[in-house]
């Protein structure tokens, strides 16, 4: 879901350029896997790079994944709420253990934050504040609705939802950042198609677009 955005404004350039049409159908990233160890028929697959990793060892994908872009870790709460100071590793830790309820996501970079907690030595002490998103279910819903009051999801698929206020990304020395990649299924029928989207995505001329939903270019 963190790259929803991106690869809906990537494949609407790629057909500008005269590139076939792309049909994006983004879900969770543990769904995703599933599905295409389920023997789903696909062309693309894009996810985080130990999980396509994962897929071309058990013989989904073809050799060979696409680093497309990296993505941070960013915390928000509901719009209008007081916004705790996150802007030091220090702060970020008070402001934690200060709120009432957490949020954070499926996949990789919210394993990532609870490790971060294990680390800080306060996972027991938060535990039953803790509340994970659903797959496919923003953490920013979570906010809106009022089930937690300071939320972290990857800036990406924070950035474009309504009702809440970002504060910033996690400061340096504990941010969580995860590298997207993809890989092309090995039943995929489009081959030579498929390799021109990519090389599209992890071109030069797809910087832009990166920026602007909040990831950078690798």
């Amino acid at each position: 879901m963190a790259t929803r955005a991106l690869l809906a404004q990537l494949a609407a350039q790629f057909e500008q350029r005269g590139g076939p049409p792309v049909v994006i159908e983004s879900v969770g990233g543990v769904d995703a896997a599933r599905r295409v160890q389920a023997g789903e028929d696909f062309d693309l697959v894009i996810l985080a790079a130990d999980a396509i990793d994962r897929l071309i060892g058990e013989g989904q994908l073809l050799p060979g994944r696409t680093d497309l872009a990296r993505s941070g870790v960013a915390a928000a709460v509901r719009q209008g709420s007081a916004p705790p100071d996150v802007s030091s590793v220090d702060a970020l830790r008070a402001a934690v253990l200060a709120a009432p309820g957490i949020g954070y996501s499926t996949g990789p970079s919210g394993v990532a934050l609870l490790e971060l907690f294990r680390r800080w030595g306060i996972e027991d002490v938060i535990a039953s504040r803790l509340v994970q998103a659903r797959p496919g279910v923003p953490v920013a819903a979570l906010l809106t609705s009022g089930q937690v009051s300071l939320g972290f999801q990857q800036l990406s698929e924070l950035i474009h939802e309504p009702g809440i206020s970002l504060l910033a990304p996690l400061p340096a020395g504990v941010q969580i950042t995860t590298v997207f990649s993809a890989g092309i299924g090995v039943r995929s029928r489009q081959t030579e198609a498929a390799r021109a989207f990519l090389s599209f995505m992890a071109g030069p001329q797809a910087t832009d677009a990166k920026r602007q939903q909040g990831m950078d270019a690798i």
